[in-house]
């Protein structure tokens, strides 16, 4: 009968979801499980992780179980990678949602995480060469973040052209747009995308966006989803948008 089980788990798609116990994650997890893929929800609480797991299965959805994660541990990551290659032998679908926000802001500060224009980076040269998939690479990636970090300590973010309203944020937010264009290309046989779900209601923000948690799934849920898909694309919701 384990036998039988294993296997009835290794012929599904598997997906990890991290950050999953609650909000985004956890409703990314919801529609997945609803559309019979087998999902690893991971949490970095191991008891929130398991309420997640069990209040999902009280609406009829077995095929979700709970890993502790903590993606800034790389002990933890391991763990992780062990446990998915000795249950399931692979990993179909990996779902990036767990973010630290590491500011507090306010409702209005919220507002301001667009520069007029969608120009999150008012320097040109620095967006245009981020926004370069054929010659970018993880090297430069890394030496125009150091940039940052040194104009951030000295003062100088606005002179040199930098966001100066939430700046960490929204370069880091960049930065990954950019590692998935870096990550496309060196994958070729993957489909790596990065999706902004929309600003929603979840306690990051403190429950002051717009959407429901149901409706910031959905774009990480389409993607994951398809057959096959665009790689290296950047998802405003769920339609493909300027990088």
């Amino acid at each position: 009968m384990e036998e039988e089980t294993n296997s009835n788990q290794t012929a599904k798609r598997c997906a990890v979801v991290t950050g999953a116990n609650k909000g985004i994650g956890l409703e990314i997890c919801r529609q997945l499980a609803s559309n019979g893929i087998m999902v690893i929800l991971t949490a970095r609480d191991e008891r929130r992780g398991i309420e997640a797991v069990e209040n999902l299965k009280e609406f009829g959805l077995s095929d979700v179980i709970f890993h502790q994660l903590d993606v800034k541990d790389s002990v933890s990551i391991s763990l992780l990678a062990s446990f998915v290659k000795t249950h399931f032998g692979k990993l179909d679908i990996l779902v990036n949602n767990a973010g630290d926000n590491g500011i507090i802001v306010d409702h209005e500060a919220l507002k301001a995480l667009k520069l007029p224009g969608g120009k999150v980076i008012p320097n040109v040269s620095v967006r245009e060469e981020l926004s370069d998939a054929d010659s970018l690479r993880e090297e430069r990636l890394d030496e125009i973040l150091q940039r940052f970090l040194n104009d951030f300590k000295e003062d100088s973010l606005e002179i040199h052209g930098w966001p100066t309203t939430i700046s960490a944020y929204k370069v880091s937010k960049v930065a990954l747009n950019a590692y998935t264009r870096i990550l496309a290309k060196r994958y070729p046989t993957f489909c790596v995308n990065c999706v902004h779900p929309g600003l929603v209601k979840t306690d990051i923000n403190p429950i002051t966006g717009f959407l429901t948690p149901e409706e910031g799934a959905r774009g990480p849920v389409m993607l994951a989803l398809l057959p096959a898909g665009p790689s290296g694309l950047y998802f405003d919701q769920m339609e493909a948008s300027n990088f």
